[in-house]
């Protein structure tokens, strides 16, 4: 915990203490990056052209080349006994499988509870949560929609059954049931707290120390709607599921890049005397097992050239542009937001976009690889209605590309009737 504090000199020095370990052993242990040769290297000289020097022997690492043989990204001096398989998020429905180790995760969850740490979170303080857990009946109708974790006090709310009519029921528990923080997605937050607000229930001033957000991109607007009707600060954390990157937020609204857990490089767009901003490239000094690289992570941000107000040294971004999606709202009232988890399971989709232009129906715009086929379409079918039910109807189209948007992304989920502005 005490590390985070440590001056920019020092938090370098880590960096290029890790980095240096991580190239070695990469040219060494993972076939993909076996051909690379590492430049000379003095260990007294400046921090900073150490780690650019280094860096800058690697190419930068796409998606596509990973999707195509994440195998040759595996360490071959880990025992396999000691890998734990995992996967990206399906945001754009490309999942992708990943190998870390125990500790990569430990290490993550360090950078979490650091922060959690700083607002004076405990271990096993009441709290709740909203994932993407299937956690009752889609077809329930009746509360609780929640259910209750007794061993680290985690209260689990559904993100599946916020209808107009069930609101209600999910701002009664929030007021009777114990928690000192609460933690998930923004887009689940902003819809809650808009409820609150318009039925004049927000919470109490003091029963909650913190909002944790995650997952998604938290917008102005929500962030607004949120602080009101929760009574309390917001702080945002920026991470992947392939353990690149770890940026956690402070009480002035920055994200403080965890230094000691990877090196953010931004590729300049744009660039003034208080901020440089453009597409990010991740490396990850964590996860040994599979490493990424200079790994163009698909997402922009602001680098801030100012130390934060908060007073903690470091590199910290005034934004992240990310993951920002509509909801879908079903033919019986509810706002579905964040729906990556239907597409963690399907590696034969290369991107994926739920498109919505009425209540009665989605089409879900698929670009497959060759293992596409009519048993993985029933598959995506089937996680889909467990999300959203039998009412609404599910087209799937596949196509060959999907339509970006003016900066060059798309939207995950784009609907009309759910659209997510201001």
């Amino acid at each position: 915990m005490q590390s985070g504090w440590s001056s920019i000199d020092e938090l370098r020095r880590v960096q290029q203490a890790r980095l240096v370990e991580l190239a070695n052993r990469s040219r060494v242990f993972v076939s993909h990056y076996s051909a690379l040769s590492l430049p000379e290297f003095a260990p007294d000289e400046d921090p900073e052209k150490g780690i650019a020097k280094i860096l800058s022997a690697f190419p930068v690492l796409e998606k596509a080349v990973y999707r195509d043989d994440p195998r040759s990204f595996i360490a071959s001096d880990i025992p396999s006994k000691r890998l734990i398989r995992g996967r990206t998020g399906g945001t754009t429905g490309s999942a992708l499988p990943l190998w870390y180790t125990p500790e990569a995760l430990a290490e993550e969850y360090a950078t979490v509870w650091r922060l959690r740490r700083q607002v004076g979170i405990d271990l096993y303080d009441p709290h709740f949560s909203f994932g993407g857990q299937i956690l009752v009946p889609v077809k329930q109708s009746r509360p609780p929609f929640w259910r209750r974790n007794a061993w680290t006090g985690q209260i689990l709310f559904s993100l599946y059954h916020m209808t107009e009519r069930n609101l209600p029921a999910y701002i009664d528990a929030f007021h009777a049931l114990p928690a000192c923080y609460v933690q998930g997605y923004p887009s689940s937050f902003h819809l809650l707290g808009s409820a609150m607000i318009d039925a004049g229930r927000p919470l109490p001033v003091g029963k909650l120390k913190a909002v944790l957000t995650s997952s998604e991109s938290l917008l102005a607007f929500q962030r607004e709607v949120i602080e009101e009707a929760f009574a309390s600060p917001i702080f945002d954390r920026y991470g992947t599921s392939e353990f690149a990157v770890s940026m956690t937020g402070c009480s002035f609204g920055r994200l403080h890049v965890d230094m000691e857990f990877g090196i953010v490089e931004v590729e300049v767009e744009e660039e003034t005397a208080d901020y440089v901003r453009g597409p990010l490239l991740v490396t990850g000094l964590a996860n040994d097992a599979t490493p990424f690289i200079r790994y163009r992570v698909g997402d922009v941000g602001t680098r801030s050239k100012r130390t934060c107000e908060c007073g903690r040294p470091g590199e910290n971004f005034l934004d992240v542009d990310g993951r920002i999606e509509d909801y879908v709202v079903t033919p019986d009232g509810r706002w579905v937001g964040r729906l990556d988890h239907i597409f963690k399971g399907q590696f034969d989709v290369v991107e994926a976009q739920v498109v919505q232009d009425s209540v009665e129906a989605i089409e879900v715009r698929v670009v497959p690889r060759t293992g596409f086929d009519s048993r993985a379409e029933a598959l995506l079918v089937k996680e889909i209605r467990l999300r959203l039910g039998d009412e609404i109807r599910i087209d799937v189209r596949r196509v060959d590309v999907i339509q970006r948007e003016n900066n060059g992304k798309y939207r995950a989920v784009k609907s009309v009737v759910g659209r997510n502005v201001e």
